[in-house]
């Protein structure tokens, strides 16, 4: 992780509403979000007027295609559009000296994150906006939301040791080259199961989807934070997963309740974030989904939060989470069961249970009575054919294979990547650098292609492009020749 100070030029990150702040003296109306927040109004415009002009000035040359990034001598200015003229822009300082590589690519990954986790627990910015013209309840979600899912994001391994937060004191960590070259954000991660347990879940899924009555509910199982079984869209699949591998899988909680008082001493999180929205949030119900150490288990093995809190005069569910799916446009609530290693989600129809045609504690109660045993056993069985950290890896490889038409990717594991040489990661960054920029070239067209390149430690670094399938790899074998690299390359053909 490359650390830069949250006070000095390091990063800038701001999300803007083209729309709004146009005429003259009203400027500031259009910034939703900017990090850090302490910094004084002028220099906010200033970062905003910027990207504002970059965006316009690009408009010129390429109507159709949104500005991704500018290049500068001592800065990344990286750009995403989350919705119409619902800007997201990050600012990130060059600093190779403190490792402070990254993959633009990457970086974009994290802001189309956190705009997808917003969307998912929020609705979008654009309705947030009309909603409330004024823009206060709109600044009063994204703030302590953003602030958290910088400040608490935990990176997705299951290596305890690759489990911290991005911010250290006043320090906030960036992924770099050493984490994001052989990962793929916005993706899954899938376990393979034998065809018994397969078998198995399916039958658990379908008592799963009984305990609902007549009604049509969705379902989603993780065993560790790898992904067993999912009824949602890829879409959908990919924003769940990721929010259950940050605060929901049993090594989320066991995480926060180890950082627990760490994160209590460095009090980062939570004095910024009262900082940013103190005075906005008396006036509007503010929901924190993302912050660290908010979710435990119960008695009856559901998990329980208070972070949606009880609304005046409201229901007990309304204390019960509530997300948005994309691709059905309907509001779900979320029930979290979990039996040691493995944890279910369960997705309610809102409206079923608001008319009075669903119980949520009924259903509950329907899935400790009919699937308990079941989930048992399918727990056992698939933790005794576990091979753990090391389960994937190829001996000899270190690659990442993405399938980016179903979000889910495989790569080798982060205990394994880390013994690779420096040289061997900056040569496959580089190499990832410009398939990103060819298939940026393409856009929608399917583009076959294969690059082999050998680093300056003697190292094969790899790249195959196959209409929505890609592979990377790093081979260290001083006496691999490019025939011993290409049949390496083959081997991994059945993707």
């Amino acid at each position: 992780m490359a650390s830069m100070s949250s006070g000095d030029e390091s990063l800038r990150l701001c999300v803007f509403d083209l729309r709004r702040g146009q005429t003259e003296g009203q400027e500031l109306d259009k910034i939703l979000f900017f990090h850090p927040p302490e910094l004084d109004v002028s220099t906010q415009l200033s970062v905003t007027g910027l990207s504002e002009g970059l965006i316009t000035f690009t408009r010129l040359f390429s109507p159709e295609a949104a500005c991704e990034v500018i290049e500068a001598e001592r800065h990344s200015h990286v750009f995403f559009e989350a919705e119409t003229d619902i800007w997201m822009v990050m600012v990130v300082e060059k600093n190779k000296d403190t490792g402070a590589i990254w993959r633009i690519d990457a970086l974009r990954g994290m802001l189309k994150e956190v705009h997808s986790l917003f969307v998912m627990f929020h609705g979008s910015v654009r309705a947030l906006l009309e909603k409330e013209p004024t823009g206060g309840l709109t600044r009063a979600q994204l703030y302590p939301f953003i602030t958290d899912y910088l400040s608490t994001f935990q990176k997705r391994s299951r290596s305890e040791d690759w489990c911290c937060d991005l911010f250290v004191g006043k320090k906030l960590q960036l992924p770099n080259f050493r984490e994001t070259t052989l990962s793929e954000r916005g993706t899954v991660q899938m376990l393979t199961l034998a065809r018994d347990t397969a078998l198995e879940v399916q039958s658990l899924v379908q008592v799963l989807d009984s305990c609902a009555g007549n009604l049509q509910c969705h379902s989603m199982i993780l065993f560790q934070d790898l992904l067993v079984s999912t009824t949602l869209s890829p879409d959908d699949t990919t924003n769940l997963f990721t929010f259950a591998v940050m605060r929901l899988t049993s090594q989320a909680l066991l995480s926060s309740d180890a950082s627990s008082w760490s994160y209590l001493r460095k009090g980062t999180g939570s004095s910024e974030t009262s900082s940013t929205s103190g005075s906005i949030d008396s006036q509007h119900h503010v929901i924190r989904p993302l912050q660290n150490d908010k979710w435990k288990k119960g008695k009856d093995g559901f998990l329980v939060t208070d972070v949606w809190g009880l609304e005046t005069g409201g229901s007990p569910d309304s204390a019960i989470p509530i997300v948005w799916l994309q691709q059905r446009q309907e509001r779900v609530y979320l029930l979290a069961y979990q039996y040691k290693s493995l944890t279910l989600l369960l997705l309610l129809p809102t409206t079923a249970v608001l008319n009075g045609g669903l119980s949520v504690s009924a259903v509950k109660h329907q899935v400790i009575e009919q699937a308990s045993l079941r989930i048992m056993k399918i727990e056992e069985k698939i933790s005794r054919g576990w091979g753990g950290e090391n389960a994937y890896h190829v001996k000899g490889y270190r690659y990442l294979v993405v399938d980016t038409d179903l979000e889910v990717s495989r790569a080798s594991p982060s205990g394994k990547v880390a013994t690779l040489a420096k040289e061997s990661l900056l040569a496959l960054n580089k190499l990832r650098e410009e398939v990103d920029l060819e298939k940026s070239r393409a856009k929608r067209q399917e583009r076959d292609l294969e690059i082999c390149i050998r680093a300056k430690n003697n190292a094969w670094v790899i790249a195959r492009v196959s209409r929505d399938k890609e592979l990377y790899m790093a081979l260290e074998k001083a006496s691999d020749t490019l025939l011993d690299a290409t049949d390496a390359v083959g081997r991994f053909s059945n993707w």
